[in-house]
């Protein structure tokens, strides 16, 4: 018996679908994975979004150097007309009151009144004692300017080397221990109290790492320090030949000395050398 057209329909419906399905899902797939000039497109988009996103951040990385760059002197300016305002705000007041300074010295004790006198004079004798007077004082300023620099590392250190320096000295009866109220110190033959007593400098003694690179460093900092003060008053190192001259005085005078009598001197110099050279 022959099925109906409506049942061979209905029976072939379910299969037809799935067909008109697959042909349609074919159809709208995307190009880029069939289509190479797409998929091109595609490529070269995302190669310029990388590139463009490159550049961004190689313009912000020079912005922030630049910013870094510039922030010393942003800072430098900044202070430099907070002092300027300061000071025109000080001459203000000072203009508008004759009694200023005095009013103002109400808020200050006598101790730190005695302070700012005692900071000032220090000031007005270092001002004065700047030019060279001799060697001796000049190394007793380099001397002060160190302590002043040493740092709270460096303090603690000498302090313990100290310690140990005195202990070792009290073992080998170098040093006398003394106990007084309570206070335990050492006293040496000359009657002085916590100093180490003179001792041959040892071969065994070790200096850190550190100490070497610190004194390194302020040997350096004096070399740059004396070739600044040389150029400044237009002096330069004669590197071309033989040193025949302690100062720039006496290198001074024996160039005059040379010119006048350098002719009758040659000879003489030339047979010296002739000689030590035999």
């Amino acid at each position: 018996m022959a099925d109906s057209p409506d049942q061979t329909a209905n029976m072939a419906g379910p299969q037809s679908s799935k067909d008109a399905d697959a042909i349609t899902s074919t159809s709208t797939e995307t190009p880029s994975a069939t289509d190479p000039k797409a998929a091109l497109a595609a490529r070269m988009a995302r190669f310029k979004a990388l590139q463009s996103q490159k550049e961004s951040g190689r313009r912000q990385t020079e912005a922030e150097l630049r910013a870094d760059e510039d922030r010393p002197q942003r800072l430098a300016q900044l202070s430099k007309l907070q002092a300027a305002n300061e000071k025109a705000s000080y001459k203000l007041l000072k203009a508008d009151d004759p009694d200023f300074e005095r009013k103002r010295n109400w808020d200050y004790t006598v101790e730190e009144s005695a302070s700012w006198d005692k900071r000032q004079a220090k000031k007005a004798r270092n001002r004065d004692n700047v030019a060279f007077a001799d060697f001796r004082g000049e190394a007793n300023k380099v001397y002060k300017r160190q302590v002043k620099q040493m740092g709270e590392k460096d303090l603690e250190e000498y302090a313990r080397e100290k310690g140990e320096r005195l202990q070792r000295q009290v073992r080998m009866g170098l040093l006398q221990l003394v106990e007084e109220n309570g206070e335990v110190f050492t006293v040496d033959a000359q009657g002085r109290v916590n100093t180490p007593a003179e001792e041959l400098y040892g071969h065994d003694h070790k200096p850190s790492k550190e100490a070497v690179d610190k004194l390194v460093d302020d040997l350096e900092k004096g070399e740059r320090a004396r070739l600044k003060a040389r150029a400044a008053r237009g002096i330069k190192d004669d590197d071309s030949g033989d040193v025949t001259y302690i100062n720039e005085k006496n290198k001074q005078f024996n160039e005059k000395l040379n010119r006048f009598y350098n002719r009758y001197t040659t000879e003489i110099r030339e047979s010296f050398e002739r000689g030590t050279a035999i």
